[in-house]
Parts: structure tokens; C-alpha cells; sequence
């Protein structure tokens, strides 16, 4: 059969990847054309339409001032699509592209499958309209999702959580390779991760250094984002020894003894790692003002939101300083607090299971797609 699949970010170039792994296991006839990146190309074994670092705009401004090249994709996306007449439309996350893509397609009479649901739950719950007129299967990866579409009448997969996948299968270098790989000495490590946009290293990184020379008995290192480029956060470590490693993400999570977290899929991966950690979000103040406005959820986080409480500590726009900060990080590099989050981060493994999420929405995927031919 013939897929195409579309994914719009680092994120959903992982788990696109694994999605066509299975497919290929599952259906040795696959056939692919998709947006997204090069673990998607080195999976697929042929480029993307369109990659996702040509995709991956973040917020009104970001949106506003890359508006043709966003047009631009829309277009292409939509040529290739007609061109390629797959068997489905498979969409992975990043929904203000996704949901359009999915009308276009529903318009022309292809089947729809999300995978990966779009946060409707956080704000512009609205949107559930869409998801119900135009997906014609819904496959969700936080427990939470279920009764959230439920209420809106509509049939969600709980297919597991494919962060889960990638952590349980991840087999690293250990701790004497990699601290021999780069160069670093035997102190305990706290791992930074701003995040995989430049405009969250703008907001976040430079709050996250302030704290590094208050911690010497640690060693700070910064995990760089795949879509990012080591001059992209030159500006913000100019007099600053801490090196930034690049593609080792599982890595430095797997020994790092405490992080400090942008908030996003991140937060979920260092706490499967077990890896006490603080989290942090910052944005422009009428961003935020705004946001407050919409989003209706009580945690910002992935690990408080599905565990429905303030497990780790979220430090939030003007929360976000330094003094907050230190304290906070102290708090978890030693003592009850750090014992206390270990134990909420066992409880959230078994919330979200072990099955593997690629293996079972492909076979979901593949069921409709014999069933109705």
C-alpha cells in the first residue's frame, strides 16, 4: 500500500520514522512519500517532500514573518499529495499544518489517520469540529486523551506512548564512553535542554547559564536540538565553558544526575530516564498574557499532566529567574524532594505502559485499511 505521511518537527520525525519501520514489517509492499526529516529518510531510504526545518515555525510573530514559505509548503504539500494518491494520509502531531492538510484531504476522498494527537485539550478545543469531520481515525498517545475526545463523542486509540518505545529500546554508550567521547570529567552532570526551536534557546538558554557557576561541584552540559546548528546557541555560551553535544540527547539523559527542562517532550523522556529534573517555559510577556487567556489546563508539563499533579516543579515566565531557579535545582540534586520525584516517576511509567505505540497504530492502521478496502 502507499502512504503518506507528514510530520512537521524533530519530534514527529522520530516517531513518523518508527511508524514506517513497523509499516515496512507489517506490510513489505510499503510504499511512501512524506514531509518530515532525515530519520524519516533514512527509514523511508528516499528525501521528503518538503523538510521539516522548513516547517517548524513557532508562535503568531514566527508565523507572521515566514508566512510565504508557509504558504509556499501548503502548496507543495498538497501537489504531492494528489500526485502520489496513497492508500491513506497518515498526519503525526503539529496540527496547525495537520488539520488543514487533513480537510484537503478528506476533500479529495483519501482515508485520514492522526497519530499523535493535537493538544485540543490545552486550548482551542474548538478544534475537535475538525478532528471529527475530517480524521476518520484518531490514535492518542497520554491516558488523559481518551475521555477528553469521549466527551466530544469521539473514538480515540490509546496505542501507548511511543517516548516510552524509544526509551525502553535505547541502548547508550555508558557513562566512562561518553564522558571519555567528550572530553568531560567525573563530576555528576546536570543536562540542559532549552529546547529544539531557536526561539526557545532565545528565551530559555540564557536564563538556564545563570545558574552554572553556583553549582560547581557539577558539570553542566547542553543537549543540541537536531534541527538546530552549533552556531545557533554560540551567541548565548560566548565566556561560558559548557560544551553543547549534539545527537546524544539519550545519552546524557541516561547519566545525568539532574536537569533543567524546557517544557515539551523533553520533560517526558528525563523522567522515563529517571532523571530528577525542573522545568521551565518563557516567552514574550504578551505571548504569555495571551496564552493565560486560552490555555485551560492545571499543569504545563507532560509528567504533572498525566499524573494530574505537581510532581516536578514548573517555573513559569517571571517564576523562571535565577534565585528561583538554584533553589529549586538544589532541592532536587539531593534529598527528599529528589526521592519523592523518583518514586511519581514509577507510578507515571506504569500509567502509560510498555507496549510498543509504532507496532500497534500501524496494525490498527492496516485493520481499516483491509477492512474497507
Amino acid at each position: 500500500m502507499k502512504y503518506f505521511i507528514i510530520a512537521g518537527e524533530a519530534s514527529g520525525d522520530l516517531h513518523a520514522s518508527n511508524l514506517i519501520i513497523s509499516l515496512k514489517k507489517l506490510d513489505p509492499d510499503a510504499d511512501f512519500e512524506f514531509l518530515g526529516g532525515d530519520l524519516m529518510q533514512k527509514a523511508a531510504k528516499h528525501t521528503p517532500v518538503i523538510h521539516y526545518k522548513r516547517m517548524a515555525f513557532m508562535g503568531f510573530a514566527d508565523v507572521l514573518m515566514n508566512i510565504r514559505t508557509i504558504l509556499g509548503n501548503f502548496k507543495k504539500a498538497k501537489k504531492a499529495l494528489l500526485e502520489y494518491h496513497p492508500d491513506v494520509v497518515i498526519l503525526v502531531d503539529y496540527p496547525g499544518f495537520n488539520l488543514k492538510m487533513a480537510a484537503f484531504a478528506k476533500k479529495n476522498d483519501f482515508k485520514t489517520h492522526y497519530y499523535i494527537s493535537p493538544k485540543l485539550w490545552a486550548w482551542k478545543e474548538w478544534r475537535v469540529k475538525k478532528i471529527r469531520k475530517y480524521v476518520d481515525k484518531l490514535f492518542v498517545i497520554l491516558p488523559f486523551e481518551i475521555p477528553f475526545y469521549n466527551k466530544h463523542n469521539i473514538k480515540a486509540e490509546y496505542v501507548g506512548n511511543p517516548v516510552v518505545d524509544a526509551v525502553m529500546n535505547y541502548r547508550g554508550m555508558g557513562r566512562n564512553a561518553f564522558l571519555q567521547a567528550f572530553n568531560l570529567s567525573n563530576k555528576p552532570i546536570i543536562a540542559l535542554l532549552p529546547g529544539s526551536r531557536k526561539q526557545e534557546l532565545k528565551m530559555m538558554l540564557p536564563g538556564l547559564l545563570s545558574v552554572a557557576k553556583q553549582f560547581r561541584d557539577y558539570q553542566f552540559v547542553i543537549s543540541g536540538a537536531p534541527g538546530l546548528t552549533k552556531a545557533d546557541y554560540e551567541a548565548y555560551v560566548q565566556g561560558v565553558d559548557i560544551p553543547i553535544i549534539f545527537d546524544h540527547t539519550y545519552d546524557l539523559l541516561q547519566i545525568a544526575h539532574s536537569a533543567l527542562v524546557t517544557s515539551g517532550t523533553a520533560t517526558l523522556e528525563t523522567a522515563l530516564f529517571k532523571v530528577p529534573q525542573v522545568v521551565v517555559y518563557k516567552t514574550y510577556n504578551w505571548q504569555y498574557y495571551l496564552g493565560k487567556l486560552f490555555v485551560k489546563i492545571p499543569y504545563f508539563s507532560l509528567v504533572n499532566l498525566i499524573l494530574n499533579k505537581p510532581a516536578v516543579t514548573e517555573l513559569l515566565q517571571y517564576d523562571f529567574n535565577p534565585s528561583v531557579l538554584k533553589m529549586e535545582l538544589e532541592s532536587i540534586n539531593q534529598g527528599k524532594k529528589r526521592t519523592k520525584l523518583l518514586q511519581d516517576y514509577q507510578e507515571l511509567s506504569e500509567l502509560l505502559g510498555n507496549n510498543s505505540a509504532s507496532d500497534k497504530t500501524v496494525a490498527l492502521i492496516l485493520a481499516d485499511l483491509n477492512a474497507k478496502g
